[in-house]
């Protein structure tokens, strides 16, 4: 199995297209999980942390709807045609 490309980025960081709609990343697949999932930011003390340390790591795990997109996105990973990338998208991180 080829390895597939994630990409996280933040629709306000985006460039828009005429309309002034952001322009997502190109991916097989897009996940915009600004309304699926609560802001884990709000969760102050992790403001200073990237993705890679625990406590983020820990707080968004404990988000509601977290893990059931996790799996969601596994089962789609490991489909037969397999996706060469997704995109994941929250309103301002990176």
């Amino acid at each position: 199995m080829d390895p597939i490309r994630l990409i996280s980025f933040g629709y306000l960081h985006l460039p828009q297209d005429q309309d002034g709609r952001p322009i997502p990343p190109t991916a097989d697949r897009v996940e915009d999980v600004r309304e699926r999932l609560r802001d884990p930011a709000a969760a102050r003390d992790i403001l200073d942390f990237d993705g890679f340390h625990p406590r983020v790591q820990d707080v968004v795990l404990h988000t509601p709807g977290a893990r059931e997109l996790i799996d969601n996105l596994v089962s789609y990973a490991t489909l037969p045609a397999g996706p060469r990338g997704i995109a994941i998208g929250c309103a301002g991180g990176l």
